[in-house]
């Protein structure tokens, strides 16, 4: 197969996923705007952003960048063979576009805080079920380490800083598996 026609493939390709500029460009705003709406609709199946690049959520921005550049440069249909099959092509392109989904998640330390929370709370609620709904402002506030706590009923503490507390929705428990749901007066 010549060049022109698995370009010609990844150009279809890339029509149906990103749209492609009148000078040939790819436009990658399509891709986000598109990922953007499958996600409000619930079309992506919740993903590991981190595993993707090869990343542990502990790891810093700069080493979330260089796995990034290295797998986004592996996966590029520039950089692909004109030998592989269309299957193939197919499988990078839908890799680098995970990939750089990824990035815009992970690459954004906003977007990446909301999305370690919600892995966090996902965390959560996989350990059990919610054992009780608490108000915040029914929570005693602790001067010493500015926190809001109440007691579980295995003797054990739920607590939560006053940052957290804007933040977080669920809260374990420092002693056993239980989990309170915060909630907060509006």
């Amino acid at each position: 197969m010549t060049s022109g026609g698995r370009r010609s493939r990844f150009r279809i390709l890339a029509d149906r996923f990103r749209g492609v500029g009148s000078d040939g460009s790819i436009k990658f705003a399509d891709l986000n705007i598109l990922v953007q709406w499958m996600m409000a609709f619930d079309q992506i199946p919740k993903k590991d952003w981190y595993s993707i690049l090869g990343a542990s959520p502990s790891a810093s921005m700069s080493d979330l960048k260089q796995k990034y550049q290295k797998l986004i440069l592996m996966y590029h249909p520039d950089k692909q063979s004109a030998d592989v099959p269309a299957g193939t092509v197919e499988e990078c392109i839908r890799k680098f576009i995970e990939i750089d989904q990824a990035w815009k998640i992970l690459g954004n330390e906003e977007t990446k805080k909301e999305y370690d929370l919600q892995r966090h709370e996902d965390n959560l609620r996989n350990m059990g079920p919610v054992d009780a709904q608490v108000y915040l402002e029914e929570m005693s506030w602790n001067e010493d380490d500015h926190s809001f706590s109440v007691s579980c009923r295995c003797g054990g503490e739920y607590s939560v800083s006053k940052e957290e507390a804007e933040e977080v929705t669920l809260i374990s428990c420092d002693t056993c598996s239980l989990i309170i749901e915060l909630l907060h007066y509006s």
